[in-house]
């Protein structure tokens, strides 16, 4: 008897070890962490990285000549963007007109930094903190310019609209667009060929009648006589001071002919320092009265357009893919954030 009752203990013991491994399988190490989904539980999800490759890409910088400083500022890209929309859109834009806005400045700098060699600018920048490639100005600039009272709520808003659209840029045909824009239309943009030598598929001449309620819709400018003269290298001979040959589609001037000499408008508006190519004139006493419509170069984007369309319940896809035909908003992808890096 006292050998069979230690036999009998060893065997319940045992009974009862094998009715508790299924439970210990299935059980989890609860202070081990979990190891299949590092996501799980974070902040951002599995598929963030996937929908916006940014996010695993290393930081995109801009390197930019400061024009007052005369040093070269590194700014990440989207720091940079923000200073670009604040110091080319006014703040109290439609949001939606800023979102457009954001794109349009971090499409044009990505294509800049994928390009082979910067454009006027100085050695080791991309570009400059002026209108030859986009206006910039840091926080302590735009704090001043617009005065301590304004800056949170102006800065609020443009931070927003860069915001819900970091990341993207334009695309036609999977590659960066050259995303020109300009203030005012005079009713239409323009063609690019009818104001550069390129043709670009996705800068076509469209009607933008938003822009009449610019306050830069037309502007009237007098030369003198001697000036005018003296700017364009000619005579004039009568009361008439150029006959206008042709017009483009966006009804800017495309050809003039003053005597003998032909000049397009592009010349002319440059050469007298007139806000549009779509003038008018008349030679009056010794005077030339010359009339404006709009402002810029008329390619592209109308920033009083975007904002037209954005007070009529537009929203900035709207915008883009109204002033640039044909194109598509994408995430920078892999492909071009390594390119932008490897360039440095």
């Amino acid at each position: 008897m006292s050998r069979i009752k230690p036999l009998v203990i060893l065997g319940s013991a045992l009974f009862a070890v094998i009715l508790l491994i299924p439970t210990l399988l299935v059980i989890p190490f609860t202070n081990e962490k979990h190891t299949l989904n590092p996501h799980e539980n974070s902040a951002v999800p599995a598929s963030a990285t996937q929908q916006n490759p940014m996010l695993q890409e290393p930081a995109i910088e801009v390197a930019v000549y400061r024009s007052k400083t005369k040093k070269i500022d590194n700014i990440p890209l989207e720091e940079y963007v923000k200073g670009v929309v604040a110091s080319e859109m006014p703040a109290e834009f439609e949001l939606e007109a800023l979102k457009a806005q954001a794109l349009t400045a971090r499409t044009y700098i990505v294509k800049q930094l994928l390009g082979n060699e910067p454009i006027s600018a100085p050695e080791g920048a991309v570009v400059t903190d002026t209108v030859m490639h986009q206006v910039y100005k840091s926080p302590e600039e735009l704090r001043t310019a617009w005065g301590a009272a304004n800056y949170e709520w102006k800065m609020e808003r443009i931070t927003e609209a860069v915001g819900a659209t970091k990341g993207q840029i334009i695309t036609y045909n999977n590659e960066p667009i050259t995303a020109s824009f300009f203030s005012t239309s005079n009713g239409f943009t323009e063609n690019s060929e009818d104001y550069w030598k390129n043709s670009f598929p996705y800068l076509r001449s469209v009607e933008s009648p938003w822009d009449k309620a610019s306050p830069k819709f037309k502007d009237q400018v007098i030369v003198s006589v001697a000036d005018f003269e003296k700017k364009l290298n000619v005579k004039i001979k009568s009361d008439t001071v150029g006959e206008i040959i042709s017009r483009t589609k966006g009804n800017r001037v495309a050809q003039v002919k003053i005597n003998d000499k032909t000049f397009d408008g592009r010349e002319i508006r440059e050469k007298l320092g007139l806000r549009s190519s779509d003038f008018t004139w008349k030679k009056q006493g010794t005077n030339v009265i010359i009339i404006t419509k709009g402002y810029g170069h008329g390619v592209g984007m109308s920033q009083y357009g975007a904002n037209g369309m954005a007070t009529e319940g537009k929203t900035f896809k709207d915008i883009i893919t109204y002033y640039y035909q044909g194109t598509a908003i994408s995430s920078i992808d892999s492909n071009i954030a390594a390119a932008v890096v490897a360039k440095k």
